[in-house]
């Protein structure tokens, strides 16, 4: 079999003597005009196929249920967990996953309430993972006459869609089950009947809701699969801290809590708090460019792990 290389030098003549040399030696050679260029392409194919061996745990191959609440502060928190969903669909899009919307409870004036997503494509749990917590952002509000600054928190969830190999039990006498009309556009069938269906799971208070279908045997069906799916992860994330001896609580949508801040103004900086992450592109963060914060993780549990 030829043996091939990639001969990296800025300068052409000793690209092409290194070039001859190495042909003589049985090798085949593919000249890199641009050194610098070539070996970044290089080192950054590397770093992806090592943070993509990285996705190797119980349910990272998964999809991925992802929900968006928006934390208090009316229309200004509304509309930024409208912009956060919005981030995520279109980093979805970039990679090729579809995106369904499940259920969405829209804002007064505008934005949303709360809404949750399931991203379809490989590894997407496994990627999207580090996204749950509380997501943080400063900038001059549209909303506001007097053009001052505000802060806004929406808290992200994610959570991996689990196929009928995994058993869990639920029971029945611990679930609410509320039926209520969807909320939004979807033509005729909306808001003729209460399809939509919301199930509280009351030892844990994990709520989930589905609103796409149009009977509510379906909705029901697809509830309770987030459910489980939602349970899983709580035991993954039990499993997790046990190992690790740190125990993570749930916190509150606000000050202090923050795992990313997106500053809009006076100044452009998306900064994650856990890893150092940062992007001074916030609005190209907001069009989906969120890898960077995605590997950081990555990269950082497994340093920690070693």
């Amino acid at each position: 079999a030829m043996k091939r290389i990639l001969v990296v030098d800025d300068n052409p003549v000793n690209r092409k003597l290194a070039a001859a040399m190495l042909r003589k030696g049985g090798w085949e050679v593919e000249d890199a005009e641009n050194g610098t260029i070539a070996l970044e392409k290089l080192a950054a194919q590397a770093a992806d196929s090592q943070v993509e061996a990285m996705l190797s745990g119980e349910a990272d191959a998964s999809e991925a249920y992802l929900s968006v609440n928006a934390g208090s502060g009316g229309t200004e928190a509304q509309d930024w967990a409208q912009i956060l969903l919005r981030m995520y669909v279109r980093w979805a899009e970039k990679r090729g996953f579809a995106v369904e919307t499940l259920e969405v409870s829209e804002g007064e004036e505008a934005g949303i309430k709360s809404a949750t997503i399931q991203i379809k494509g490989e590894k997407a749990y496994g990627w999207l993972k580090s996204e749950t917590g509380v997501h943080r952002l400063v900038r001059i509000s549209p909303f506001d006459s007097n053009a001052r600054r505000h802060t806004s928190f929406s808290a992200v969830s994610v959570s991996p869609v689990i196929d009928d190999n995994i058993d869990i039990v639920i029971n029945p006498a611990d679930l609410k089950i509320d039926t209520y009309r969807s909320s939004g556009a979807g033509g005729q069938h909306v808001n003729t009947t209460d399809s939509a269906v919301r199930i509280t799971h009351i030892p844990t208070n994990i709520i989930v809701a589905c609103q796409n279908q149009r009977s509510q045997h379906k909705n029901k069906d697809e509830a309770m699969k987030m459910l489980k799916s939602k349970m899983y992860e709580a035991e993954l994330e039990k499993r997790a801290s046990e190992k690790s001896g740190v125990h993570e609580e749930k916190t509150d949508i606000g000050w202090g809590h923050q795992i990313r801040s997106y500053v809009l103004q006076p100044y452009q900086m998306v900064k994650d708090a856990r890893t150092d992450a940062e992007n001074s592109d916030a609005f190209g963060v907001l069009e989906g460019d969120i890898d960077r914060f995605l590997k950081a993780y990555l990269v950082a549990g497994l340093e920690k792990a070693e």
